[in-house]
């Protein structure tokens, strides 16, 4: 009856600190959702036990200070100072254990009381983007990559546990998170965007929400694989890229806009400076290019040494950028410096919450951003991000060049029934705009897409899916050392 009511899904391993974590993905009948089951498979269930009760010795040899002093210590002393104790209980309730076995051990109970715990396990695996603690009663949710939002079977004991793992993610940045300021963001030292909040203003209990940050960022290739976007649609994007014309990524929330910029850049050339501002750092660019990554940093808790969004723009003008890169626009300022920069014959690619080409402009032109329609004219196209909540699956929604009076004109636009990108209109601005700067004639420019379509088809056929390794075709491609024999490998 059981094995009717219960498939497995997906198992694989991953290893964190010599410990080896399986993980099954398991479809229940009775549950809406399917689970995503953790378990430690080198270490017993009896081991446990005696390494709970190992944690319980070790914590109540801390006196009050040491734990007050451990708050403002630094995480590798720290560290240093904990396994020495631990590795004294380690030795005296297993005496007779291997050297590498003890070293996992100790490396548990760290985990279990300087890091995150279980929730670490959860960070090593690449293929969840998200992670979320509601409360101590719930379990842990993750959104996995395959198959969308997840119940695990991982809880965290206490609501007082859960502010603890807040504050050592506040600590290591150097934020607070209290009763008086129950609301942070900050980020992991490896990237990941945290966000934490405490009860009462979450009414069910202390929270934290961890947005992973890619070890393998998305690629034109990879979003071509998986059908996100189509050979055509990426030759108008990399045209558009190539000749400095300015871009702007629209969708909704989870849709893949942040990615979709990453992916726009795998087109930068090499011979060019590139600024990139964001509030957290989720953008990862080709080795080769000239870039400069920059952060907004929020004010202390005396209101002091905040950086915004504007700052970092206003100021970036005066670094001599080729490209400019932001994360997000929210707000009027920044869009009227965008609008400027691109005035001034910067190339602009920015990320705004829309979800289409139409309501991309409408956003624009009321408040709060609020911009007069005649300035979106610099802009030269708008793409849009899609994700279809049923099947989960992240798609170009549409791509849209921008008429001289601000409208929004869709060249591209997503059949959903076939789920492939359709041709709406013939690009004419695009090709009018190519032809006065470039002096290219529409039969140039058409061939010069089908050669583009040539070189990413190769790219795709030969697995060329590594940021770096495409950032070096790119520059070969630049350079005009990308030869016809090297695209049909």
């Amino acid at each position: 009856m059981e094995n009717t009511t219960k498939r497995l899904l997906d198992k694989y391993t991953i290893t964190v600190n010599n410990i080896n974590i399986q993980i099954e993905i398991i479809s229940q009948e009775e549950n809406p959702v399917p689970t995503y089951f953790v378990s430690i498979t080198n270490i017993s269930d009896t081991t446990k036990l005696v390494l709970e009760k190992i944690r319980e010795e070790f914590i109540s040899k801390l006196d009050l200070q040491e734990l007050e002093d451990s708050k403002t210590a630094e995480s590798d002393d720290l560290r240093q100072k904990f396994t020495k104790s631990i590795t004294k209980l380690i030795n005296k309730y297993f005496p007779d254990t291997d050297n590498k076995t003890k070293e996992m051990l100790v490396n548990y109970l760290l985990e279990e009381n300087l890091g995150l715990g279980k929730i670490d396990i959860l960070l090593k695996d690449k293929y969840l983007e998200e992670i979320v603690i509601n409360n101590h009663t719930e379990p842990v949710w993750v959104y996995h990559k395959k198959f969308g939002w997840l119940e695990t079977n991982i809880k965290i004991m206490t609501e007082a546990r859960i502010r603890h793992y807040a504050t050592i993610i506040g600590r290591d940045v150097n934020k607070e998170i209290t009763t008086l300021n129950p609301l942070m963001d900050a980020h992991l030292m490896s990237g990941d965007r945290v966000n934490a909040t405490l009860t009462p203003i979450s009414s069910k209990g202390n929270t934290i929400t961890i947005r992973k940050f890619s070890e393998d960022p998305w690629t034109i290739t990879r979003f071509i694989k998986m059908g996100t976007i189509n050979l055509e649609a990426a030759a108008i994007i990399w045209l558009g890229i190539q000749n400095e014309m300015s871009m702007l990524i629209a969708g909704g929330t989870g849709s893949g806009k942040t990615s979709m910029l990453n992916v726009v850049a795998n087109f930068f050339p090499p011979n060019q400076r590139i600024l990139s501002i964001e509030d957290t750092r989720e953008l990862q660019l080709p080795k080769n290019l000239h870039w400069v990554p920059m952060e907004t940093r929020l004010p202390n808790p005396e209101g002091k040494g905040g950086v915004a969004m504007i700052d970092l723009l206003v100021n970036s003008l005066r670094m001599r950028p080729d490209r400019i890169v932001v994360g997000e626009i929210r707000r009027k300022q920044e869009a009227q410096v965008l609008m400027e920069a691109m005035h001034t014959g910067h190339s602009v690619y920015a990320t705004i919450h829309a979800n289409n080409a139409e309501e991309t402009v409408t956003r624009l032109t009321n408040p709060p951003i609020d911009i007069p329609k005649p300035m979106i004219s610099s802009l030269s196209m708008i793409l849009v991000q899609n994700r279809n909540r049923r099947t989960g699956k992240r798609r170009t929604l549409q791509i849209a060049e921008v008429k001289p009076n601000g409208d929004a004109r869709i060249i591209l636009q997503l059949n959903v029934a076939k789920d492939n990108l359709e041709k709406i209109e013939e690009p004419e601005i695009l090709y009018k705009t190519l032809s006065l700067y470039t002096g290219l004639t529409k039969q140039q420019i058409l061939m010069d897409l089908k050669r583009k379509q040539e070189i990413l088809k190769w790219m795709v056929n030969n697995n060329i899916e590594d940021i770096n390794q495409i950032g070096k075709i790119m520059a070969k491609y630049y350079m005009g050392k990308l030869t016809y024999t090297q695209k049909k490998g």
